[in-house]
């Protein structure tokens, strides 16, 4: 981690393979979101570190990152947790250039990691979020799943408000833990995810389940760990095993946004079915969290040009 201390500011230097503009977009994909905010081309965040609530505001200028605190003046080792935290969202220990190289002769792949260059997997630090937000994701669209967020973190999350605009924080798994399934139906949450997430809260609370054992295993263990729990099923655990726990081998091979994205990459008239989704997972052995994440980048883009010209497409 390449980062220097300026008391009320910390500068981070990032590999030269990143893109400040392009994490922009993915993380301004929603106007719902609500665990950060985009403005005049810089990122607010509000964390929360040894209980003490951190508002920071990141701008890019030239080859770092400027990280200037807003409400507080942290003290050295919040300062040093905050250049981590940082570090980790956009997975800048990630060699980048590997990838590129890797991908430039992947027929599929070359044009947009081309195209999307610097380009990090945007990840969820905490554990709790990341599973609660998949979980919320499960058989609706994307702009649902970010109301049905908005209205959690605003109904059990925490917030601070400076200088008249209010920041907040995903709920933390010991509140959840206490509910009962009727208080998140209120916002519209089914029951069957209610029950789910109040499961994985209390897993969560006592202990049961956490970030650091997990990340002390295997691929193939943390997914049998994962999968033992209900509501975490085999995409579920793929895509957190993407965004928390940072295992590029992880692809959600059933994702209905890597089908699309494949369809139209490929000039398809229909989506790609399950065994050629295994044999794209097989070519991308090593790097498919990556390829699924630029391919998932793909879809943001009005209009994408297909790289394998297909004679008798239909549409």
């Amino acid at each position: 981690m390449n980062w220097i201390d300026g008391h009320s500011w910390i500068k981070v230097y990032p590999p030269q393979e990143f893109n400040f503009d392009e994490c922009l977009l993915f993380l301004g994909r929603s106007d719902q979101e609500i665990l950060h905010q985009i403005k005049g081309g810089c990122l607010y965040k509000l964390i929360r570190i040894n209980g003490e609530f951190i508002l920071f505001k990141i701008d890019y200028i030239h080859d770092f990152m400027n990280v200037e605190f807003l409400n507080v003046i942290p003290s050295e080792g919040a300062r040093e947790k905050v250049a981590e935290y940082i570090w980790e969202w956009f997975e800048l220990d990630v060699n980048l250039e590997r990838f590129y190289e890797w991908a430039d002769d992947d027929p599929i792949l070359a044009e947009i990691t081309q195209k999307y260059y610097g380009l990090r997997m945007i990840g969820i630090h905490d554990l709790f979020e990341a599973l609660v937000w998949a979980i919320l994701g499960q058989q609706i669209n994307l702009t649902f799943a970010y109301t049905l967020k908005k209205r959690f973190v605003e109904q059990f999350g925490e917030s601070q408000a400076v200088d008249g605009v209010r920041y907040w924080l995903f709920p933390a798994c010991k509140d959840i833990a206490s509910l009962d399934v009727e208080d998140l139906r209120k916002l519209q949450i089914t029951g069957r995810k209610a029950e789910y997430i109040i499961g994985i809260a209390r897993a969560m609370n006592t202990g049961e389940l956490n970030k650091e054992s997990l990340l002390e295993q295997d691929v193939q263990q943390v997914r049998k760990a994962l999968l033992q729990y209900k509501g975490i099923g085999a995409w579920t655990a793929d895509y957190v095993m993407m965004k928390c726990l940072h295992f590029t081998t992880s692809f959600p091979i059933a994702d209905v946004g890597l089908h699309n994205a494949l369809k139209v990459l490929l000039g398809y008239d229909r989506k790609p079915t399950l065994k050629e989704m295994e044999q794209f997972s097989v070519k991308w052995e090593g790097w498919q969290g990556y390829a699924a994440f630029y391919l998932w980048r793909s879809l943001y883009d009005e209009h994408i040009q297909t790289i394998v010209p297909i004679t008798n497409r239909r549409n």
